[in-house]
């Protein structure tokens, strides 16, 4: 990894907290480094910061490191985006789920278009612009696979319609579709283990429900496709309480989700 020669500079930081990164300092350029005893100084980027001053990984946020917070104060919107999608999961995972013998997705779709996709892609450019890169890559990103699987059901994008002949290559058209989500999800997953536990189930139960459903589909297998529904409705619980982590606060709740982290920062 490229370094760099800092000189003398040092962020703004509480009183007490205030240490300058000096010019015989090597300081890894665009990556994370520690110093001081007991590694209580976290350097990202040439800046150096308190560990206290900067947001830990947590679920509510989507923000799956250390960073320092947005400028702009601007609202959670990775609530907002996590709530999206888990209702959109929820209600297309009972789809799949066939429960209660319902096999028409038309409710569905338009929690996937509007709700899913269009709202959650709205709060994954707000996050882009707070500097949440990995929440803003992952909601823009969903916000655009529900809104063109939600297509998929609407007769008038014509997508049924080119398949009415051969329903089977469909299935293993939607198959691949699945798949390559699964794969892309996997990406983001990978990013997660330095994480909390929530925030790592969340993502890997969506890596899981995409490859369940791909399965399905290229099998041709409604048992497999049923038990992707089955974990779909789980994942989307999940989903739920990270974004009650992001909204709930001691200020407006008696009860607050507490962070379990993956990594222990301190050590």
């Amino acid at each position: 990894m490229e370094s760099v020669q800092s000189s003398e500079f040092e962020v703004e930081q509480e009183e007490g907290y205030s240490k300058p990164i000096t010019s015989h300092e090597s300081v890894p350029y665009k990556t994370v480094t520690y110093s001081g005893e007991g590694d209580q100084y976290v350097i990202i980027d040439n800046k150096k910061y308190h560990r206290h001053e900067l947001m830990q990984a947590f679920g509510g946020t989507f923000n799956p490191g250390l960073a320092p917070y947005p400028k702009h104060q601007f609202g959670n919107a990775a609530a907002l985006g996590l709530c999206g999608t888990a209702f959109s999961a929820f209600i297309i995972g009972m789809f799949f789920a066939n429960s209660m013998g319902i096999k028409a997705p038309n409710v569905g779709v338009g929690i996937a278009v509007f709700y899913g996709g269009l709202i959650q892609f709205l709060s994954g450019v707000w996050e882009l612009a707070a500097g949440n890169t990995f929440a803003g890559t992952a909601f823009t990103s969903y916000g655009a696979f529900w809104l063109s699987f939600g297509s998929v059901f609407i007769p008038a994008f014509g997508i049924g319609k080119a398949y009415a002949e051969d329903p089977v290559q469909m299935n293993h058209a939607i198959g691949f579709f699945l798949l390559a989500w699964g794969i892309f999800t996997t990406i983001l997953w990978s990013c997660t283990f330095k994480s909390t536990v929530a925030f790592n189930i969340a993502v890997g139960s969506l890596v899981l429900t995409f490859f369940v459903l791909a399965s399905g589909y290229i099998a041709d297998s409604p048992k497999t496709i049923r038990a992707g529904g089955i974990i779909a409705v789980a994942h989307s619980f999940v989903i739920w309480y990270n974004a009650f982590a992001g909204v709930a606060t001691k200020e407006n709740s008696y009860i607050t989700c507490a962070v379990m982290p993956l990594k222990d920062y301190q050590s």
